[in-house]
């Protein structure tokens, strides 16, 4: 009898700064696709970001230790985005709109390698909070 698979959710905070702007477009209609959010300066989010990893439960009783998967998500995302700003500081997010969207995909190319490296567990879920009211969940890339 195989062990049952349980889902394993840590969340993280920080703060950040961005500007919603696509260079391919003039001023007026980033102004007008992105509202106040392409202010020339920026502006700043309170963000939460979930991980959450899938696996059978080992004889450990944990199917990744929390303080590894803590420090991992603190290694590859919160040492690199808090209290920075995400279109001039972070180099992961160079040439990508810093939606909440493509914070979704870039923190999961981050962070899939090395969850992923741990025996028996895996990245299942990227859940992106630009605010209290609303989030963006990202289950990784298409099966090849």
């Amino acid at each position: 009898m195989s062990s049952p698979e349980l889902e394993l959710t840590h969340r993280q905070e920080f703060s950040a700064a961005h500007r919603l702007h696509d260079p391919t477009l003039g001023d007026e209609e980033n102004a007008q696709l992105y509202g106040p959010c392409n202010n020339p300066n920026g502006h700043g989010h309170t963000y939460v970001y979930e991980v959450t990893v899938r696996g059978q439960v080992p004889p450990s009783g944990m199917i990744i230790d929390l303080n590894v998967l803590r420090a991992i998500m603190r290694e590859e995302i919160f040492d690199q985005v808090d209290h920075k700003h995400l279109d001039l500081d972070v180099p992961f997010m160079e040439g990508r709109i810093s939606t909440a969207e493509n914070l979704a995909i870039a923190f999961w190319e981050c962070l899939a390698p090395r969850i992923n490296d741990h025996p028996g567990c895996r990245l299942h879920r990227l859940r992106v909070h630009e605010g209290p009211d609303s989030h963006v969940d990202y289950f990784g890339p298409p099966e090849q």
